[in-house]
């Protein structure tokens, strides 16, 4: 059937309209839920549904998201998609999720042991990542961009012969931290006492195992600086200022 365009204009402002009235009432428990999944109707799951953030100044967490942490403080328009786990377990720290931060389909954030989450404004989380903060924090910064499949610790287990690893007790080296404006490639690993710089590229399957300097472009297992985002005749810019600015660097390998 085909409608007038006039008809056309008309519908879409009533299906706004009724979009609208369900967002505002989505949220926890059974009502909050339900209106949740009344708004999702009709759309597809990942990232066709990350603009009803946008749409909803307390943004949209999924009704198949598990919000398993009491103590998760999120600012504006934040989206959470279709089976992410928030987690905490005993003594876990907060997790913050900055403004506009987009955390995509079954991933899963974990605190424990005192170890903290916290994601810069504007973050994406592409799906099947893995954020697990025991012992000591993972901060990332603002516009990271994270690609699928990626894991982050802040910890690892002690490696005596006490017995067995399992039993052993958890150690870190120290915070891990990702600076503004980073792009983490598929895959990637990022370990305990880690900083990535700000504006710097890793590569797709990488294992990270030491800092990489900002701007700096890293791959391999262990990841290796191979080249940079900019030449030696090239103004660096500071990535705060790119990302207000939306100016970038050159990209030189």
């Amino acid at each position: 059937m085909i409608f007038s365009k006039p008809l056309r204009r008309s519908m879409k402002r009533m299906y706004r309209k009724w979009l609208a009235f369900w967002l505002r009432h989505s949220g926890e428990g059974l009502m909050g839920g339900l209106a949740a999944r009344i708004a999702c109707l009709g759309t597809t799951p990942f990232h066709h549904r990350s603009h009803f953030a946008e749409l909803n100044l307390k943004g949209f967490v999924s009704p198949l998201a598990v919000m398993a942490h009491p103590d998760t403080f999120m600012g504006n328009h934040v989206y959470v998609g279709d089976r992410v786990m928030i987690s905490k377990s005993h003594g876990g720290g907060i997790v913050e999720l900055a403004s506009h931060v987009q955390i995509f389909g079954e991933c899963f954030l974990e605190t424990g042991r005192g170890g903290r989450i916290s994601l810069g404004e504007g973050t994406h989380i592409q799906p099947g990542c893995r954020i697990h903060a025991f012992v000591s924090d993972i901060t990332i910064g603002r516009k990271v961009d994270i690609a699928p499949c990626c894991a982050f610790y802040s910890y690892d287990h002690d490696m005596s012969l006490r017995g067995p690893i399992m039993d052993q007790p958890l150690v870190s080296d120290g915070n891990l931290s990702v600076g503004d404006g980073a792009w983490i490639g598929h895959g990637v690993t990022i370990l305990q006492g880690v900083r990535i710089g700000e504006g710097a590229v890793i590569g797709a399957g990488s294992v990270v195992t030491h800092d990489v300097p900002e701007y700096a472009i890293a791959a391999g297992v262990p990841a290796k600086v191979i080249g940079r985002r900019f030449s030696k005749n090239e103004c660096r810019m500071p990535a705060k200022e790119a990302m207000d600015t939306h100016s970038e660097c050159g990209v030189v390998v």
